[in-house]
């Protein structure tokens, strides 16, 4: 499942972002890879228990709890604190998989990364390349979206970013854990709850239908969820 959300964060919530982490400072970014990734990542990142990252961190947080785009689509159990980084001068990230297990440094938090999540911070016509291309059951899929959207994949899917040739990427990126372990049953239940909401402001409601279908949902649910 690929979903783009659009308008997570406003341009004042970006621009607010911004002015956090621009004047931090940034660190190679194989802080936190993996053996694999560690390999093909090239950028730059905050580190993750810098003042600017943990305040810019609860800012995308308080986005995403705004969100019911991505509450339906992601229904999260945990999510890991955003991280940002940055590409330029050619900087990349080459194929990989996301760590299956992503543990906090200097906790014992840990978060079992069902789905990888990239919020866009700069707008995509003041840089070329930087898109993250995704490896999808339906072929390659190319995102490079406007400041404040973000996209949402399965952490298991192969993926990269392209190399920067011409100004700055600067985005967050996380983890989460979902209730629903396995990617179809979320994608069932995501395209249940639009049919329901679109039926819902259609027929309203109370209708017998909306109520019964929003009990097929909660069941699903109930049967399916991990807590």
């Amino acid at each position: 499942m690929l979903i783009a959300i659009p308008d997570l964060i406003d341009a004042a919530g970006v621009a607010a972002i911004r002015a956090l982490i621009d004047g931090a400072e940034w660190v190679d970014g194989n802080v936190t890879s993996g053996p694999q990734s560690a390999l093909a990542k090239h950028n730059l990142q905050l580190p993750e228990d810098a003042p600017a990252a943990r305040q810019a961190g609860q800012m995308v947080l308080d986005a995403l709890g705004r969100s019911p785009l991505f509450i339906a689509a992601a229904l999260p159990l945990k999510i890991f604190p955003p991280l940002f980084n940055s590409y330029a001068g050619g900087q990349a990230f080459g194929v990989h998989v996301d760590n299956a297990v992503r543990i906090q440094a200097g906790t014992g938090f840990r978060v079992r990364s069902d789905l990888s999540m990239t919020v866009f911070l700069e707008e995509p016509d003041v840089y070329d390349g930087g898109e993250l291309t995704i490896e999808t059951n339906f072929g390659v899929q190319s995102v490079k979206l406007p400041a404040g959207h973000a996209v949402l994949y399965p952490s298991s899917s192969l993926h990269r970013v392209e190399p920067v040739t011409r100004g700055r990427r600067v985005a967050s990126f996380f983890w989460l854990q979902s209730m629903i372990r396995d990617d179809a049953a979320r994608q069932i239940l995501f395209d249940l709850d639009r049919s329901v909401q679109e039926l819902g402001g259609t027929l309203g409601q109370e209708h017998g239908e909306v109520i019964r279908l929003t009990g097929v949902y909660h069941n699903l649910l109930r049967r399916w969820a991990e807590s």
